[in-house]
């Protein structure tokens, strides 16, 4: 069953596609200049050295530590697992990784590798990442991923049904794949460098928690522009805006791009400034990031004995 529902107040927007038009529609239009401007004001805000290895260790809990290219092997997955539970072998005090990501057919390897941790095992499908598939197709993939034990699915819209206006499409798909991920939580991927407008994201936003998304995240990492503080800042105001209006909270995951520890560290400043600190843990936010998780762990150990260790400190993904 769906962790996320519209509350009866909503329901009647889409019962059909009209009616679902003029609700987007009818969103406030976004500030273009306001948003990314507050954007880049909330990235300068100074962060002190206790704040800064706390807000480390709360980013190193929020990354989904994700390898996803066709070379993906069994062995390279399996050391992707063990990184993600044990990030620095040398200080059992790191925390663990939010989850690993990989496509379905590793999910059993990854499943495997870090069993007994914690760590969540996510699968991106429904023909990720063009999404350009037939639905019975989509949902298979979904299913696979689900039977291999994935404990969370991130599945992509179809961003050409989006931009054609086609939005009762688009929420089908995603109530279709909802009710195939069963316990399984679901990030819908809206590709937002894709969506050509701040109105389009926020459009997508509400599009995906009307349908019953446990997050909404910005991006699959494999075009040219993937997570920014404005888009995310855009998603984070939408989540806070439709928790207020339905009781129901729903996640944000902004992906490719990120990998610094002075970029996640903003990314947390603009989560606590815009949705507020009920979203400051890995259950409600996530970074889908490969390099940065070795940025963070050399900024850790700086903070911990004053010195750079450098790249050779971390493995190589």
């Amino acid at each position: 069953m769906p962790t996320n529902a519209p509350t009866a107040a909503l329901t009647d927007v889409t019962s059909s596609g009209s009616t679902l038009r003029r609700f987007l529609h009818g969103l406030p239009g976004v500030d273009a200049v306001g948003l990314e401007a507050r954007a880049a004001s909330l990235g300068t805000r100074s962060i002190k050295t206790t704040a800064k290895a706390y807000a480390i260790d709360l980013a190193i809990s929020m990354v989904d530590l994700t390898t996803l290219e066709g070379a993906d092997t069994p062995g390279k997955v399996r050391a992707l697992g063990a990184k993600a539970v044990r990030p620095d072998p040398t200080d059992r005090t790191t925390p663990t990784t939010a989850a690993v990501c990989v496509y379905p057919d590793m999910v059993a390897v990854a499943k495997e590798a870090v069993a007994g941790s914690g760590v969540k095992v996510a699968s991106v499908a429904t023909a990720f990442p063009a999404g350009r598939a037939a639905l019975p197709v989509k949902l298979a993939d979904v299913r696979d991923a689900v039977a291999a034990g994935a404990d969370e699915i991130d599945m992509v819209i179809d961003r050409g049904a989006f931009l054609a206006g086609n939005y009762l499409k688009v929420y089908e798909e995603i109530v279709a794949v909802r009710e195939a991920c069963g316990a399984a939580r679901l990030k819908v991927i809206f590709e937002t460098g894709e969506l050509s407008t701040y109105d389009n994201i926020r459009r997508a936003s509400w599009l995906g928690m009307l349908a019953g998304a446990d997050f909404i995240k910005t991006s699959t990492g494999k075009v040219a522009v993937n997570a920014t503080p404005a888009n995310t800042l855009l998603m984070l105001e939408a989540v806070r805006d439709f928790r207020a209006q339905t009781g129901v909270q729903v996640g944000v995951k902004p992906a490719g791009g990120i990998r610094t520890s002075k970029d996640a560290i903003k990314f947390l400043v603009l989560v606590n400034e815009t949705a507020g600190p009920d979203w400051l843990d890995n259950h409600w936010f996530r970074f889908g990031a490969s390099s940065l998780l070795n940025d963070l762990l050399m900024q850790r150990q700086k903070l911990a004995t004053g010195r750079y260790s450098g790249p050779d400190y971390v493995t190589v993904d």
